[in-house]
């Protein structure tokens, strides 16, 4: 039976695996090798070479509603969009709730992690850990990798001819990035057009004299702010346009994809994407278009090599003078600690079954939290799966046999093996991989059964945002307090923005029970049909699955 689980990492998984295992009654210490919680979201000056973090201007991406933890609510006073020291703030908030520092260890690294000789049978672990120089061996039950996948800087120099032997500029990683002053009046070049590239080149751009944004696909580009001026998660990520996805043809929600971004500005103008592409990453900027319109960021295709002061490209276009060359390139992740032949069992995260647990293990005693791309915020993810991975620690939960989660970790692996930067295209649906998760974990809610029953609180999982409140609404670890949080979420969203009060006669939360109430008779068909046809194949309403 597992009793005592080492949790290695105090980012958000961590602090989110260490009150899951406390609700389960489990013994969980972490390990965190720097002085405080937070991981990359704690920004700090220095440039530890062991640690990654945010640079000092980084907004999230994710609203608080769509990314906060499950049964404890971001305050209503915080933003909807969270700049990285409330984020931080949050996490404080948190572990200090539920005292979550007392199983702490700080400035402790996990060296090595290595199966117990009796592993077939005990499932236990060797974990060597360094505190101030020194070492100590400790035995666990379990064993919960929360580093996440910002690990090791993804640099392919050897993508790019010359950088490293004629170009006689600076090139560094984004992950050397902090502030602009030190590029202050430099022309530079910004390779990767992911949502870091896009931050970091609009942030030069006031301060440069030119940017440059080299990528070599279609990058459609959003902004943060949807319809009406409500988050765009919040707008979007729900259940209803979900079961749009499944039911129309993907040519066609493709297509309306498509148009919607257009609507905003036609991205094939501005270089950035065209409809006919096949390989295309979204990203995440309101200020980008701008700065393209102004000049103040020139977009180019991708980089076919350097020369002493000048960088080609594949157009066979060239920009002189290039002081530095920034890498926005993304990273790879690696566990150092674990011993090489349990590291051999997954090359990536597709390799795990449900992105969690290494399926040819004797006993699953061993899980990977956090190691996941979501459309929607991994933190939430993170915590699905750390109360999943509990409940089996615990006894409540089961995996099935080996073969079988073998055979589900093949049928879900790309065909084609990606370099990190186009981790991209392989996110996985935010609602489809929770609501996953959650069926397994026996806590995903019944939307046909919440309608017979509170039909208010059944409109809005269905037409409402998804967000995390929805899973504590039954189950282990429900939440009382879950359902309030599910009616009130607009009230915190719209909260920090009354701090200047106009007068207007319109209500958006009445013309939102409209709009319920005149899609009920749609979805009361739509069910009724899945309901009594369940041949039809998909049930967004299914409660648990055990």
């Amino acid at each position: 039976m597992v009793r005592r689980v080492a949790v290695i990492g105090a980012g958000v998984g961590g602090l989110a695996s260490v009150k899951c295992c406390l609700d389960e009654g489990l013994e969980p210490t972490c390990f965190e090798r720097s002085e405080d919680i937070g991981g990359l979201w704690r920004y700090t000056d220095s440039m530890d070479s062991r640690r990654v973090s945010v640079y000092r201007s980084v907004i999230t991406n994710t609203s608080k509603e769509m990314s906060c933890f499950s049964d404890f609510p971001c305050p209503e006073n915080f933003p909807s969009f969270l700049p990285h020291g409330l984020l931080l703030e949050y996490f404080r908030m948190y572990a200090r709730h539920f005292d979550l520092l007392r199983h702490i260890r700080f400035k402790t690294t996990a060296l090595s992690v290595r199966r117990r000789p009796d592993f077939a049978t005990s499932g236990q672990w060797e974990v060597v850990t360094e505190t101030d120089g020194i070492q100590e061996l400790h035995v666990f039950d379990a064993v919960m990798v929360c580093t996440g996948h910002y690990q090791e800087p993804y640099l392919p120099l050897a993508s790019f001819p010359g950088i490293n032997t004629c170009f006689k500029g600076q090139y560094l990683h984004s992950r050397e990035y902090k502030d602009v002053e030190a590029f202050r009046g430099k022309r530079v070049l910004v390779v990767g057009m992911g949502n870091t590239g896009g931050d970091l080149s609009v942030e030069l751009s006031r301060v440069a004299a030119k940017v440059f944004l080299s990528g070599r696909s279609s990058t459609w580009v959003f902004s943060r702010v949807s319809d009406h001026g409500f988050p765009f998660d919040m707008v979007n990520t729900t259940r209803f346009n979900h079961f749009l996805d499944w039911l129309l043809p993907s040519a066609l929600t493709k297509r309306i994809r498509f148009c919607k971004f257009n609507s905003w500005f036609n991205h094939a103008n501005y270089g950035l994407a065209s409809t006919k592409s096949s390989n295309f990453k979204v990203i995440i900027n309101e200020e980008l278009p701008f700065c393209l319109l102004s000049g103040t960021i020139v977009l180019k295709p991708n980089v076919k090599e350097f020369t002493k002061s000048s960088a080609v490209f594949e157009d066979g276009t060239m920009e002189e003078n290039i002081d530095v060359v920034l890498f926005a390139t993304g990273y790879t992740f690696s566990f150092p600690f674990l011993e090489e032949s349990v590291r051999s069992l997954f090359d990536d995260n597709c390799s795990l079954y449900k992105r969690i647990f290494p399926p040819q293990l004797e006993k699953p005693t061993l899980a990977i939290i956090g190691l996941v791309q979501l459309t929607g915020s991994v933190m939430v993810g993170a915590e699905m799966q750390a109360r999943w991975v509990t409940g089996i620690f615990a006894g409540w939960n089961k995996l099935p046999p080996a073969s079988r989660m073998m055979a589900d970790v093949l049928k879900k692996k790309p065909p084609v093996k990606r370099n990190p930067s186009e981790k991209e295209n392989l996110k996985i649906s935010f609602i489809s991989y929770t609501d996953e998760i959650a069926s397994c974990a026996g806590v995903k809610p019944s939307v046909l059964r919440l309608l017979l029953t509170d039909p208010r609180l059944a409109l809005a999982i269905f037409f409402g945002p998804c967000t995390p409140y929805q899973y504590r609404l039954v189950g282990r670890g429900k939440w009382s307090g879950a359902r309030d949080a599910i009616l009130t979420q607009w009230q915190r969203t719209l909260k920090p923005l009354r701090t200047r009060v106009v007068d207007d006669s319109s209500d958006g939360s009445d013309s939102w029970h409209w709009m319920c109430l005149l899609a009920l008779p749609g979805a009361l068909t739509a069910i009724f049909l899945l309901y009594k046809y369940p041949w039809l194949g998909w049930n967004p309403w299914a409660g648990p699955q055990l």
